[in-house]
């Protein structure tokens, strides 16, 4: 393990190089390795070359402070960045990003140091992953025949709706083991999300009708696709077309949820709030609303750490 040269080791060099003796001998005589010394005398001997003991000990500091991860975070930062992750839950890269903006420098693998450090656990429960990663292979399966009629597959929708033009859309539901649901449509290029509990569950026709209940507001020349899976719950996909101006529905592979990653990705920050086993028929309608707002008020590194609800209102105002 390395270890950063004492005072008392310098001092030593430095008479070592007043007897004109070799680094060799120097390193032998404060056990420690050649390349050590050499280094040591070459990084913080003064500018016409000589080694002054005092002055590297000092210069030493210096660059120790300087290097990442040893800079001293105030404590008004460090208790503001806990709060983040705390009150709001969000990622240490979106709090590095939106602090960065107000002129506060601090990393984001310093915030993960500051989760790792606290003894309680409290941090780590905040965050999307609990600081726990699982990685899975994915495996692309061909489409099944489905029960959805004039389903339009994926492949068919147009190549600019790629994420980066305003007006995608992407939707799928939340599900308990009694069928309760929550719809979440989310807008691809402003990670804009909309919810809403579904009163008769996985039912087709009222599901419909909640989707035009969403997105009438937005009815228009922005509202350009809506993408989804294959489940039986969005086979009214015609009716919602219908009624939002004519708006098209594509339907992904079977087994392919990445491609609708944006709502995927979306739905996993909605289980902090509702963790899987939770009994959807007790949420309450104010609940869906208070956590819509708080992840549409989430600043995105995708978005230059601005906000979806910031960026999604830009194209309506």
């Amino acid at each position: 393990m390395y270890k950063h040269l004492t005072r008392e080791q310098r001092y030593a060099i430095y008479l070592g190089l007043q007897k004109h003796e070799t680094n060799k001998a120097i390193a032998q005589a404060i056990k420690v390795s050649e390349s050590t010394v050499s280094r040591e005398i070459k990084r913080n001997s003064t500018k016409n070359g000589k080694y002054v003991w005092i002055q590297a000990d000092e210069r030493a500091k210096r660059k120790k402070c300087r290097a990442p991860g040893n800079r001293a975070v105030k404590p008004e930062v460090r208790w503001q960045v806990e709060q983040l992750i705390k009150d709001e839950q969000w990622s240490p890269k979106q709090i590095a990003g939106v602090l960065a903006k107000d002129g506060i420098r601090i990393s984001h693998e310093t915030i993960y140091k500051f989760i790792r450090e606290d003894e309680t656990g409290e941090l780590a429960r905040h965050c999307r992953h609990k600081m726990k990663y699982k990685r899975k292979a994915r495996k692309r399966k061909e489409t099944k025949a489905t029960n959805i009629r004039n389903r339009v597959s994926i492949h068919e929708r147009p190549a600019e709706a790629d994420g980066k033009r305003f007006g995608d859309w992407e939707m799928d539901l939340i599900v308990d083991k009694d069928n309760h649901a929550i719809l979440t449509m989310i807008e691809r290029s402003t990670n804009f999300l909309l919810m809403s509990k579904l009163k008769y569950g996985k039912k087709a026709m009222p599901l419909a009708k909640t989707v035009w209940k969403l997105l009438l507001p937005y009815k228009g020349d922005k509202l350009l696709t809506i993408t989804t899976d294959n489940g039986s719950e969005f086979a009214e996909h015609e009716w919602i077309s219908k009624h939002l101006g004519g708006v098209p529905v594509y339907f992904t592979d079977s087994y392919s949820s990445w491609q609708k990653g944006a709502v995927e990705n979306t739905n996993k920050l909605i289980r902090q709030y509702i963790p899987k086993g939770t009994n959807i028929n007790t949420i309450t309608d104010s609940l869906i609303t208070k956590i819509q707002k708080k992840i549409n008020r989430r600043p995105r590194e995708k978005l230059n750490f601005s906000t979806p609800v910031k960026e999604f209102f830009k194209h309506y105002s």
